[in-house]
């Protein structure tokens, strides 16, 4: 994503999924270090299990911008049935990324859901059954982010994470690290 001072994500993900904490933990890591970090949720009659969006601005300088996020420079799907029912890359900026979880590749992505950006890929739920033993991937997707867009080195989660989830916090930053290097990013 090279020098641009703001880098703005969406995240896509059911009520329940921790959309809203990816985004949180993204702008505490963000702060620690020593950039600026804005997260909010975008609520409106969610209930557990329905579409909810959550974004996050990083940016070199101090964040002026309170309204919700249009033109992302990325967005991350935390569910791989979303694409079907949300337009998941409506307004994302030209050379934008979707991270997307999902067991298919890139290719199957493409063809399956007409995709038109750039894409990345990563097997979350299997990372998170296999680390955490619950199928919920909000951590495991921010390493899926890192890796997509650099927006911060993985190391700046680790803190956050282990601050949110307490004895569990290391499991989740290993779910995190390990969907970093596993996940798929077309170039």
């Amino acid at each position: 994503m090279g020098c641009v001072s703001m880098i703005e994500v969406r995240f896509h993900g059911r009520g329940g999924q921790g959309a809203v904490t990816s985004a949180e933990l993204t702008a505490l890591a963000a702060i620690a270090q020593g950039k600026y970090g804005q997260a909010f949720p975008s609520f409106g009659p969610e209930r557990r299990g329905a579409p909810v969006m959550a974004f996050v601005r990083v940016g070199e300088e101090p964040i002026r911008s309170r309204e919700k996020i249009y033109e992302p420079d990325v967005v991350v799907v935390l569910d791989p049935s979303l694409p079907e029912i949300v337009d998941v890359q409506s307004g994302l900026k030209e050379n934008g990324t979707v991270v997307l979880n999902t067991r298919k590749s890139i290719d199957e992505v493409r063809r399956e859901h007409g995709f038109n950006c750039r894409l990345a890929v990563v097997d979350a739920m299997s990372i998170a059954m296999d680390v955490l033993k619950v199928p919920i991937t909000n951590t495991t997707m921010l390493g899926a982010l890192i890796k997509a867009s650099g927006i911060l080195p993985l190391e700046a989660l680790h803190e956050p994470i282990k601050h949110r989830f307490g004895p569990l916090g290391d499991k989740n930053f290993e779910a995190c690290r390990r969907a970093f290097e596993e996940t798929v990013v077309e170039e």
